[in-house]
Order: structure tokens, then sequence, then C-alpha cells
């Protein structure tokens, strides 16, 4: 039985957490700090270890169907008048069939490839609590706005919790990810994934969206053989993605390709209105293609008017061409 299992329901003070090296490689005062932003300060506190995530995927490690519209805000409560929104992250590694002839060792989080998409409104509290079971060292960063103690730069040990606590700010498009050397080989392998920070106003209603791009170095030669969306090559060309004619789309993108210094997304037979990083409520440009370096991402929003099947992907052939593509069918009023 894992040490993580054997924590399951057991009341610990501070002192025992520290000495028992749940917060392992993550520093005394990082570790500290987490905690008493996750709980009150009064010395008698006592600290519970949530249970493990008992509802991890055990057989397939990308699923693009459901990470398409899976969006994850947490469980939610009240502390001290503020909405507070928890998030349960294990690490793990796991094999996944990228295609019929490759198997890829996983690095993933709550058994998926990419991790959850996580969710909140400005002024939000964010707690994460980070297990890690892969084996050896991991860490999130996350980015966005937060103290040095919650950057999540120091690697957290096989066996250990780290509790990542800080506020959801700025509004916009973000990302976390693995911030262990080499982390071309962490992000690679899969320990990524979205976070977003919606504005006080809501955005206007919409279908909306995660797509993210991720390369897969098959053979350790530090360059992708393999690409693709939501963590499957061709996926969403064998399995077009259906949406309304007439239907505003609003598109989480995000790249994650490491080893390739940019792609670029295109959709055809349309134009898309970019928001840079999300961080503006008003669109700064609308073309039909935007190119975005490793770890950028941004909100795109069009509507298809004729039905059909239409292709999206980036503009680099040889990256499309290993698995980075995809289709939306439209499907009009009187096919719905």
């Amino acid at each position: 039985m894992s040490n993580l299992r054997k924590l399951e329901n057991i009341v610990l003070s501070r002192r025992q957490l520290i000495r028992w090296g749940l917060a392992a490689g993550v520093g005394l005062t990082g570790s500290v700090l987490g905690l008493q932003h996750f709980y009150s300060s009064r010395s008698n506190t006592k600290v519970r270890i949530p249970p493990l995530p008992n509802n991890v995927p055990k057989t397939s490690v990308a699923n693009p169907l459901s990470v398409l519209r899976d969006f994850d805000y947490g469980k939610v409560t009240q502390e001290n008048g503020r909405t507070v929104r928890e998030f349960r992250l294990e690490a793990q590694s796991a094999p996944m069939q990228l295609n019929n002839t490759t198997s890829f060792i996983t690095w993933n989080l709550n058994g998926r490839v990419p991790g959850p998409t996580l969710r909140a409104t400005v002024g939000d509290r964010i707690r994460v609590i980070f297990y890690n079971r892969a084996g050896h060292s991991h860490s999130l960063h996350f980015h966005g706005v937060h103290p040095a103690a919650m950057d999540g730069v120091k690697p957290v040990k096989n066996n250990s919790v780290m509790i990542y606590e800080f506020d959801a700010e700025p509004y916009g498009v973000h990302l976390y990810h693995c911030h262990i050397s080499p982390i071309t080989r962490h992000v690679g392998k899969g320990i990524y994934g979205m976070m977003i920070i919606d504005p006080p106003t809501l955005r206007p209603p919409a279908d909306e969206m995660v797509l993210i791009m991720a390369g897969y170095d098959t053979n350790d030669d530090q360059k992708n053989e393999l690409y693709a969306f939501n963590g499957l090559p061709n996926y969403y060309m064998d399995n077009p993605i259906p949406i309304q004619q007439d239907q505003l789309i609003r598109l989480y993108v995000l790249n994650m390709i490491e080893f390739d210094p940019v792609a670029t997304f295109h959709l055809h037979a349309n134009m898309f209105k970019v928001y840079r990083t999300g961080r503006t409520l008003e669109p700064t440009e609308e073309t039909d293609v935007i190119t975005m370096g490793t770890a950028e991402r941004h909100i795109l929003e069009f509507t298809f008017h004729y039905p059909g099947r239409y292709m999206f992907h980036p503009h680099q052939d040889t990256i499309a061409e290993a698995g980075c593509m995809g289709a939306f069918e439209v499907v009009g009023q009187s096919q719905a």
C-alpha cells in the first residue's frame, strides 16, 4: 500500500505534515505558506489530507471526445465570504496507443492527456491538491499571477503531496505544466493542461471547446514524430466534431508542441475573431490563420453559415500530416 493510501482520512497537524515529508522536495517555506493559505492560521488547526481522486480513468489515457467540452469547475466552497475552488490532480504514468503501430509511455494527470481543463472566475481562490504517484519527481507550474512560493518550480517527490493555492487572476486563457528539467520531456510526455479564468461579466453564450496541440517524440531524438489535437493523432479527422449551423463557436486554443518553435492554426472556408490570450473582451483581429509559439493560447470565435465538413489544422504541412488535423461537421437546421 502506498504512503498516500495510508494517509487517507488521517488528521495530521502541520508539524506532522512537514516531519513526514508530504511536501518533500518543494521546500519548507513553500509548503508551510501553502498550508497557511489553505487553512486558518490558528495554532490548533488540524489538517485533513483529502482522499485520493476516485474518478481517475483506468483504461484510456487520451479521450479527445471528452476533453473537447469538459470543463472542471472544482469543488466549490465559501470561505470568509469568497468562493474557493478545489481541484485534485494526480500525476501518473501509463501507456497510450497513439495509432495502430505506436505505443507511448505517458506521464499524465488524472489518467488523461491533456490534463483536466480547470476553470474559475477572476477573484476566486484556486486550491490545487497535487498528488505525485508517477514514480519520480514532478511539479505543477501555473501561468498567471501568484506568489513565488506557489510557482511550482520545485520538485514534488514521488508519493508526496503539494497544495498550490492562489487567487484566480488575471482573467484569460492560461496553462499549467510540469516544470522539472528537462521540461520539454515532462511536457512532451503529457504533464500539461489548460486553465481558464473567466472575466467578472461572462462572455456571450456559445458552444465552447478546448483544442490543445501537442507533439510526441516517440524515439527520444528530441524531434516530434507524431502530433495531435487533445491527445490522439488524427482523432478529429476520423471523428469530425459536430456543430450547429449558425451557432457561435468559441475555441480555447493552446499550442503545447515542444521541439517545434512555432505552429499555426488554420480554419477552412471561414474567418475567426481573435481574443489574444483571452485577455480582451473585444476581438483584436479577424483572420483564418494565427501563429503561436509554444505555450501561446487564444480564444477564437466563429460561426459557420453553410452545412458540410470543414477542416482545421496547422499550416505547417509536416505537423498537420503527422496527426494534428481535424474537421468540423456543420449540421443544418433541418438535420438537427
